[in-house]
């Protein structure tokens, strides 16, 4: 096939789209009914004036062979995003755009937090259930504890590939299934009266919410990559938010378990875990399959929300000297209607990239998995109240809340990965050192101790935010954007077997080993963010002098 370059022209005056997507009657919205007749996405191409028009040599790619300088690549890719900006004009304005964004934000985004906060909740708070007297009255040894933290992430591994589902089967269903799941496995650990019982459902529980951890490949259907951190951040931000949330309501819990009767981490896995069960049905009527299908966006809002990922779409269809436009009818279709390249998977699984933020991963998950369900039982060790640890856990989190968000934010504005990685690693691994530096010569400044803890949770929860999204920005395809997810989480959550076994309380009260495994592990996460920054540099420079022969470029976010 020859090199030529296509480019979307706008033809005549812009006008109201009115295709047959607006008809009420011709377009399915229901999320359990998302086909659309093949013949719309064709009527949308005509009546939204996109035609696929060959570009003059010079004006959009320059002729193959010739010697052109960095500069000259440079204007030409600077007057060819000018070219799109205001073709992009042509079909949708500025503000449209705004508000079809914001309208995925509050409507698409914040949901999903929420289904994660639920997923976060009920899997970390089996740490506060030990401080309620889970232990106790099951008879648990520090070994069987930590066998019932293993056992929940063994399972999760083993069913990391399943993030590739959201491509082939639809995500409204997929999704309902996984909540479902996990609050029903949740709610059944109120009636454990056995280590065996006990461990199975966790074991159960980490299949189904390992389903759900593709979330932000998910929401690439929606967003650009420029737009990926802020959302992940947001997703990503709900574990903080959820363990803050999950101390303070056992705080409640564990004061009203004792006039009650109940046990307390009995009730504690109760009222954590049904309400997931609820919102499944929620999913089912709320979650789209994509742009196209989106209940709560109006006719034009879902054409507008189509129309702006055309240029992700492009970019995932470059490969080599062939560049193709997808046509209107694949960019409408939902993915799991769409053919499955194998070849995409296999080109991720021989990616280095892969595996460098896979690495980056499992380091953060040390932490990640570790400090949620520790820090009750590391607070009360200096000293605190079974009571006091559990409120005072709140603090810590919900400053990482916010440094989530507002590293996120940062990140997609100065469109950078690494930097925000290495700062925000050497954060966490700082605070590391000083609980470990503290716990060698003795210092018991509860204080002190309790102050270090901020920068580990802001840390490392920025960190694993940034890693996702990372993951998913420099993969063109969608299938390489789910297969590149399943890699990080196969790699990546292996750390929580090394993370969960890192506080037995025969190292109380100060964790020496475990404060200090896990500043080796930040540590070696901002030496891997600089080695994947090296690669990716490398990479833009090969894709630049590609450029120059006239071949299509896609940069790689550093």
């Amino acid at each position: 096939m020859s090199a030529t370059s296509y480019a979307p022209v706008a033809t005549g005056h812009p006008k109201e789209l009115s295709s047959p997507l607006e008809s009420p009657s011709s377009t399915h919205l229901t999320p359990d009914s998302d086909s659309e007749d093949d013949d719309t996405a064709v009527d949308f191409d005509a009546e939204a004036g996109i035609e696929l028009k060959e570009l003059e040599q010079g004006e959009g790619s320059a002729e193959v062979g010739a010697e052109v300088s960095d500069d000259e690549a440079d204007a030409l890719v600077k007057k060819r995003k000018r070219r799109e900006s205001a073709q992009s004009f042509e079909l949708y304005t500025p503000d449209e755009e705004r508000a079809v964004r914001r309208k995925l934000d509050t409507h698409l985004v914040l949901f999903v937090a929420l289904l994660y906060l639920l997923s976060f909740l009920d899997r970390s708070n089996i740490g506060n259930a030990k401080v309620a007297g889970l232990s106790k009255d099951l008879e648990l040894s520090d070994s069987q504890y930590s066998w019932l933290l293993t056992a929940f992430y063994i399972s999760y591994i083993l069913f990391e590939w399943m993030t590739v589902m959201y491509q082939l089967v639809p995500p409204h269903i997929y999704i309902s299934v996984c909540v479902c799941a996990w609050g029903i496995l949740a709610s059944l650990q109120s009636l454990a009266t056995s280590f065996g019982y006990l461990v199975v459902l966790r074991a159960l529980l980490g299949i189904g919410e390992a389903a759900f951890v593709g979330i932000p490949f998910y929401l690439t259907f929606f967003f650009k990559r420029e737009e990926l951190a802020f959302r992940t951040g947001i997703f990503v931000s709900a574990a903080p938010l959820a363990t803050s949330f999950a101390s303070t309501l056992a705080w409640g819990i564990v004061a009203l378990g004792d006039r009650t009767g109940v046990a307390s981490w009995r009730l504690l896995f109760l009222v954590e875990g049904f309400p997931a069960v609820l919102v499944a049905v929620w999913c089912w009527v709320w979650v789209p399959d994509s742009p196209a299908t989106a209940r709560w966006l109006t006719p034009r809002e879902r054409k507008v929300a189509t129309l702006r990922l055309r240029r992700e779409t492009v970019d995932a269809s470059t490969d080599g000297d062939e560049k193709t436009f997808r046509t209107t009818r694949s960019m409408t279709l939902p993915r799991h209607k769409k053919k499955f390249q194998l070849k995409e998977v296999a080109k991720t699984l021989a990616d280095p990239k892969s595996y460098l933020t896979a690495a980056m991963f499992f380091c953060c998950n040390v932490a990640f998995s570790s400090m949620p369900v520790f820090l009750p039982t590391i607070i009360n060790s200096m000293g605190f109240s079974k009571l006091a640890s559990q409120g005072l856990s709140a603090p810590p989190f919900l400053f990482a809340f916010f440094a989530v968000l507002f590293t996120a934010l940062l990140s997609d504005r100065w469109k950078s990965r690494s930097i925000p990685m290495v700062f925000h690693a050497l954060l966490a691994m700082t605070g590391y050192v000083v609980l470990a530096i503290l716990g060698v010569f003795q210092v018991t400044s509860p204080a002190l101790r309790y102050a270090a803890i901020f920068p580990i949770c802001a840390g490392f929860f920025s960190a694993v935010t940034v890693v996702i999204t990372w993951t998913v920005n420099n993969q063109r395809s969608d299938e390489g954007k789910g297969t590149g997810m399943a890699v990080l989480n196969v790699i990546g959550q292996m750390g929580p077997l090394v993370g969960t076994r890192l506080y037995p309380d025969s190292d109380g009260p100060f964790y020496v080993k475990g404060m200090s495994v896990c500043a080796g592990a930040m540590g070696c996460v901002a030496i891997l963010a600089l080695a994947l920054r090296w690669v990716l540099m490398r990479e833009n420079r090969r894709e630049r002098g590609r450029r120059k022969g006239g071949e299509a470029g896609w940069e790689l976010m550093l």
